[in-house]
């Protein structure tokens, strides 16, 4: 054992340890000073930049043989109709023209085409105005003029010119039909009165018609979320998609309220957003106590 101890304490105070660490601290930093101030700078090119020439509005062969004698490679990214070039010249670069790049640095071109690109044309029927739009957005074509029909579905639409899945060129416009949210069809107004609101809001949407405003009023002598009384109520027919406003019963107590929390149906997330939103707002003077 105690020889253990004395090897252990040789071994620490011998000088030739020391020396050899500080050789290796030595070592490394050199290492890396060198790595820093000469290897990697020689590697990346540091300081050597070469500004990028424009190159657009001239033939490819042209722009290609500019880049290669800058010291840079080029790629062709995408080819693009546009009238007011010739075929096969550039009309966009990346990176830009005086951009500060590194030698043997790729430059992406598009050229010019006299072909027109095609695309297929989405299916946009069924869908909200706004997911539409971005579907053909996406499908690199454009909207074109919106014409709103008679139909419950409010913003949903109903038809579009061009049938899905044709080929046509690139950037081509599509007019879209879109329902109003009323409907041409006279339909019944069911009473809701002294109905669960969640089974007064189904019977309406049941019924063809919207849930527009809904008002809470407290009060202890129903229970809590029933349909005290609704708006039209001396109209028995009304168009399809009319929105029928409703006051709500609420309890008095605050700890009441939040316990039974009014239930509200979001139809907002009905039939893949294609159930109106209502706009209008409630008018006190239609409800008056019977």
């Amino acid at each position: 054992m105690n020889n253990i101890f004395r090897f252990i304490y040789l071994f620490f105070t011998d000088r030739k340890l020391y020396y050899l660490l500080a050789g290796l601290i030595l070592f490394s930093g050199i290492a890396l000073i060198a790595m820093d101030r000469v290897i990697m700078p020689a590697y990346t090119k540091y300081g050597h930049g070469i500004t990028v020439p424009d190159i657009t509005r001239m033939p490819l062969d042209e722009a290609a043989a500019i880049l290669e004698s800058r010291g840079l490679r080029h790629e062709l990214a995408a080819k693009r109709s546009n009238e007011a070039f010739p075929p096969d010249f550039v009309v966009d670069q990346t990176p830009n023209a005086g951009m500060i790049v590194k030698p043997n640095r790729k430059i992406y071109i598009t050229i010019n085409t006299t072909t027109t690109p095609t695309v297929v044309v989405p299916e946009v029927q069924d869908l909200s105005l706004r997911n539409a739009t971005i579907q053909l957005q996406n499908s690199g074509l454009q909207l074109g003029n919106v014409t709103y029909e008679s139909s419950r579905f409010r913003n949903s639409v109903l038809r579009q010119s061009i049938p899905s899945g044709r080929r046509v060129d690139q950037h081509t416009t599509i007019d879209l039909i879109v329902g109003d949210g009323l409907g041409n069809v006279m339909v019944r107004v069911p009473d809701v009165s002294n109905m669960h609101l969640t089974k007064a809001q189904n019977a309406l949407l049941e019924a063809g018609l919207n849930v527009g405003t809904i008002q809470f009023q407290p009060t202890d002598r129903v229970a809590p979320n029933t349909v005290l009384r609704y708006a039209p109520d001396d109209q028995p027919n009304v168009y399809e998609g009319t929105p029928i406003d409703l006051i709500v019963s609420v309890s008095r107590s605050e700890d009441e309220e939040e316990e039974t929390g009014p239930l509200i149906i979001d139809e907002s997330d009905r039939d893949n957003d294609n159930q109106p939103e209502s706009d209008i707002e409630i008018d006190p003077d239609r409800f008056q106590d019977q």
